[in-house]
């Protein structure tokens, strides 16, 4: 009799693939058939979200302890002050860089396509009707929040403890960096202890994160239909034009910009990068947040492309709270479509001041859904269109930020690659990865 051939495993990205994609067709088609029916909104409410809610929670529950372990290990690891700023430069270059090209792509698209110029005035009147309330309190935000010399100071935290508890992740971070050089320059056997709980600490909480991945199928297609079955498509009908502009400026930059410089500078295949991401990408997708994806980011650089667990713990939580990409290009975009919408003409200079803004807001932006909204309003001020506006864009806004999510993350991980082999450190990446982190 001959033997059975063992049962091959499904791997875990693709678990979360189909799970994504059970969860938008489910969705969809819960909000075509049953539209606002009591029971729809019941599964929602007390299926749906909590099943979705538990997941994202797990996920950030690991964030600070992780943020603090790999910041103070991987600035502790480099050693030498004169390599932190080295690398740390190198890092931010690579950030203002690629989120600058990311806006420049952006605006020359909506440019092109003015999606703003075919919105009827009608439905701006409808749509300015139906969220202005919520526009409302992100204007109120937005000022509570404007740019200035405090917005420096308050990187530098009163309380690292309050700054954990309250998600302030740069504040976190600079007391990483303090505390990482501070071990870098007290003797190494008063440093070995803190360095090897940390090590225990960053053990303990990969482990936790493998118990949300296990989630991750379960947790994803909740969190898809939650949003599909809400959202319908009357008001994509509407925005039409502005959605396609968007997604395809995101397109151009995750599957363009970013695969060019992954093929010609980091030296490895678009065919490569973006399998051996899969599940990074589409935790972001799923997520909409840069900070709930961190766990999955870190695994998949330093498993999936061999990334130093010193330059991975280094960029990566950087890049999660300043590294914004395809939040930066949604700003651009969306600034142009509402100034053509209320028919403010942008010269190519203020053009260049939206460029400039939506670089340096994208850096201030919190790695939770809707973050970039509040910052947005002050650009939009910035340059003579109502803040209110952003009243036309907040149907659609939780599908765009779970697509800018995805470039967001992935110019992180491409940002470790670069650094690492900037540094002249080995990248090993297997020749086969059954199952992505």
């Amino acid at each position: 009799m001959a033997a059975s051939r063992p049962r091959r495993s499904v791997a875990l990205h693709t678990k979360i693939l189909l799970a994504l994609l059970f969860g938008a067709i489910a969705g969809v088609a819960s909000n075509i058939y049953a539209g606002d029916s009591p029971q729809l909104a019941w599964i929602t409410d007390n299926v749906a979200q909590p099943v979705g809610q538990i997941f994202l929670r797990l996920l950030f529950m690991v964030v600070v302890p992780l943020v603090f372990a790999s910041v103070t290990m991987g600035v502790a690891s480099l050693g030498d002050l004169r390599r932190i700023g080295r690398v740390g430069t190198k890092t931010l270059l690579i950030f203002l860089a690629t989120t600058a090209v990311a806006v420049v792509v952006g605006l020359a698209l909506v440019n092109v396509i003015r999606p703003g110029e075919s919105l009827d005035p009608a439905i701006r009147t409808a749509l300015m009707a139906e969220y202005s309330s919520e526009a409302g309190q992100k204007v109120v935000l937005s000022e509570e929040n404007r740019f200035g010399i405090n917005t420096l100071v308050n990187i530098v935290p009163r309380n690292p403890v309050a700054a954990a508890a309250n998600g302030d992740m740069l504040g976190l971070i600079f007391f990483s960096l303090m505390f990482g050089i501070a071990l870098t320059l007290i003797a190494k056997e008063s440093a070995a202890p803190v360095m090897r709980l940390l090590e225990g600490v960053n053990q303990a909480v990969m482990v936790i994160i493998g118990f949300a991945m296990r989630l991750a199928p379960l947790g994803v297609a909740g969190l898809i239909f939650s949003v599909t079955s809400k959202f319908g498509f009357d008001i994509l009908k509407s925005l039409g034009l502005y959605v396609v502009t968007v997604l395809l400026a995101l397109a151009v930059h995750q599957f363009g910009v970013i695969a060019m410089i992954a093929r010609f500078v980091a030296g490895i295949g678009p065919r490569t990068f973006f399998s051996r991401s899969r599940a990074l990408m589409i935790t972001a997708f799923s997520t909409s947040s840069s900070n709930a994806t961190l766990p999955t980011t870190i695994r998949t650089a330093e498993e999936n492309f061999g990334v130093p667990r010193q330059i991975a713990g280094f960029v990566l939580p950087l890049g999660a709270t300043m590294n914004m990409n395809g939040t930066a290009m949604f700003e651009g975009v969306t600034v142009l479509f509402l100034a053509q919408v209320f028919g403010v003409q942008l010269d190519l200079l203020t053009q260049l001041i939206v460029v400039i803004m939506c670089v340096i807001t994208a850096i201030g932006v919190a790695g939770v859904p809707s973050g970039s909204i509040p910052l947005l309003v002050m650009v939009l001020g910035m340059v003579g269109v109502p803040g209110e506006g952003i009243a036309l864009i907040l149907g659609v806004d939780r599908i765009l930020d779970m697509a800018r999510t995805v470039p967001n993350v992935t110019a992180d991980l491409l940002t470790s690659l670069l650094v690492a082999k900037s540094e002249r450190l080995p990248l090993v990446v297997p020749a086969r990865q059954e199952s992505a982190a």
